[in-house]
């Protein structure tokens, strides 16, 4: 599902008028009926009751309008508010202010912080005549809001979300919460909390991003009759990870009968250092788990027992070189080591003393298979930025926002702020036009970046996951994807989505509590359950 930033929605509504001959006013009529045929869906018919729609300037506030005409013409009556002179609204909007004139249906101006208080006044005087309400339409702001909610907006919206405004009747936003960035999922200082959002042709960025759906409610997304040949002419490059996305990802995963462990790839495994074997475990576990034919860890000599005690079906190759971290000194053999492999990992718990931070350089650089680099080996390059765009093959990074912000020199909250733009600007960091390069930004909403400007939003994932060592397991499903034979960007959004799968399988089942190591032993049914041919 492509997913248009609000400079490429403008773009496609302005395509359908332009090149199809759509007059934005049908559009506009489209997304009204389409969402009052939704609102009578989900909560029944709205006939003998009345409605709250608050306008605000543009087509979002036009859209409010003939939502409320089509609510009247179902026997509802609408009333409006509009936080801006409605003589003040332009071409489609004021097509449809001069229909509710002509209607006399019952309108209220409500444009300084003053006049907010009225509505709870006429709220009572129109709950006294012995209607229900039905619905409070949010119809305020739409995609293109990019500034603080200030003044009587903000006081607004604060009203709307007041658990007993209107004795609690559903809150519906119309295309997106007011309130809420839609290109980066970011709150501008206060949101309406929806608890239906109708948005128009596609979902938009925002509505996946920063848990945003604790605003949004429950998405659909309404045809407004945008052709598909203009939605595949824009050349959006942001989609949402779906099931249907990760089917068709993992076809390659389906197996012949006859099919064996040389079949499925080996993975290699550089992770892990005193005190923090648990790193290394992870990651095998996860690969394993998800299908790897064989996995094998290089792993300094004196933790080799703790490795070959928890990985049974892993192999360990102890380097004498390396008493209990990962060294360079030990090249020659983890160089014979990765050159059967057909994927890396290096990263989890290795820490970045000289030595280690030595080989992780030189394998960036030397090694020609897909490398996973995660934790310390991305903490490790971004103290060598001046080497990033000279990779010696396909290169996975995955960070958490702080490492991220570590390799763009930025603060945290900016890489939070607009999570897109932030993981586009880490895959351009080590873009090479010979290898593959994808960024997965973990968190809320992950984003898998490709140096090529493509962007993916996984939809799976839950707040179970915020505990130690789950990046390790992703890093481990990823590495198994490619080594069976997924491409770097369809492995990692595959791999993402999978790992999230899994551990939604267990939030269902159990909430908060469960662990990294489960996620991974979860990860066979997730497969079984959404395997390509169900």
């Amino acid at each position: 599902m492509k997913l248009p930033s609000a400079f490429e929605m403008k773009k496609l509504d302005h395509a359908a008028s332009e090149d199809f001959g759509i007059p934005s006013i049908v559009l506009m009529e489209n997304a009204g009926l389409g969402t009052v045929s939704m609102i009578e869906r989900e909560l029944g018919p709205c006939k003998n009751t009345f409605s709250l729609i608050f306008v605000g300037p543009g087509n979002n506030g036009g859209d409010g309008l003939v939502i409320g005409r089509h609510l009247h013409q179902r026997g509802c009556q609408p009333v409006f508010f509009f936080l801006v002179n409605p003589d003040s609204l332009k071409k489609d909007a004021a097509v449809n202010w001069a229909i509710i004139k002509k209607l006399r249906l019952p309108f209220h101006i409500i444009d300084n912080r003053k006049r907010v208080e009225t509505v709870a006044i006429l709220l009572q005087q129109f709950e006294t005549r012995g209607l229900p309400c039905y619905i409070v339409v949010d119809a305020i702001f739409g995609i293109g809001l990019d500034r603080e909610v200030t003044d009587h907006f903000a006081d607004t919206i604060n009203l709307i979300n007041k658990p007993g405004f209107a004795n609690k009747v559903p809150r519906v936003s119309v295309d997106t919460p007011s309130g809420i960035d839609s290109d980066t999922g970011k709150v501008l200082g206060t949101c309406v909390r929806a608890d239906y959002t109708a948005t128009y042709c596609c979902g938009k960025p925002g509505h996946f991003i920063h848990g945003s759906s604790e605003w949004t409610g429950k998405l659909t997304i309404i045809d407004i009759g945008i052709p598909p040949e203009a939605i595949v002419r824009a050349g959006i490059v942001t989609e949402l990870a779906t099931i249907d996305t990760y089917r068709h990802m993992a076809k390659p995963l389906q197996r012949q009968k006859a099919s064996h462990k040389g079949m499925h790839g080996h993975l290699l495994v550089l992770a892990g250092s005193a005190g923090k074997t648990g790193a290394a475990v992870l990651a095998a576990r996860g690969a394993l788990r998800t299908g790897a034919g064989l996995v094998s860890l290089c792993v300094p000599h004196t933790l080799n027992l703790i490795y070959e005690t928890h990985l049974v079906e892993a192999m360990t190759i102890p380097l004498p070189g390396s008493p209990d971290i990962l060294s360079i000194a030990d090249w020659d053999i983890i160089t014979e080591a990765i050159a059967d492999k057909q994927a890396v990992i290096i990263g989890p718990g290795i820490g970045q003393g000289r030595q280690t931070a030595e080989l992780v350089m030189r394998i960036y650089r030397e090694v020609k298979c897909p490398v996973i680099l995660d934790a310390d080996a991305l903490n490790i390059l971004s103290l060598s930025q001046d080497n990033l765009h000279s990779p010696g093959g396909p290169r996975i990074f995955t960070p958490h926002p702080g490492e991220l912000a570590r390799l763009l020199h930025k603060e945290v909250a900016d890489v939070q702020d607009n999570r897109i733009d932030a993981a586009m600007l880490g895959s351009n960091l080590f873009r090479n036009d010979n290898h593959e390069t994808i960024l997965v930004l973990k968190g809320a909403g992950t984003i898998i970046a490709h140096g090529d400007g493509s962007t993916f939003i996984n939809t799976t994932g839950n707040p179970g996951m915020a505990t130690g060592g789950m990046g390790d397991v992703l890093g481990g499903v990823i590495g198994a994807l490619v080594c069976q034979g997924l491409s770097p960007m369809n492995a990692s959004v595959a791999g993402v989505f999978l790992h999230g799968l899994a551990a939604d399988m267990l939030y269902s089942e159990r909430g908060v509590g469960f662990l990294a190591s489960e996620v991974a032993d979860m990860i066979p049914a997730a497969i079984a359950k959404h395997s390509p041919g169900k």
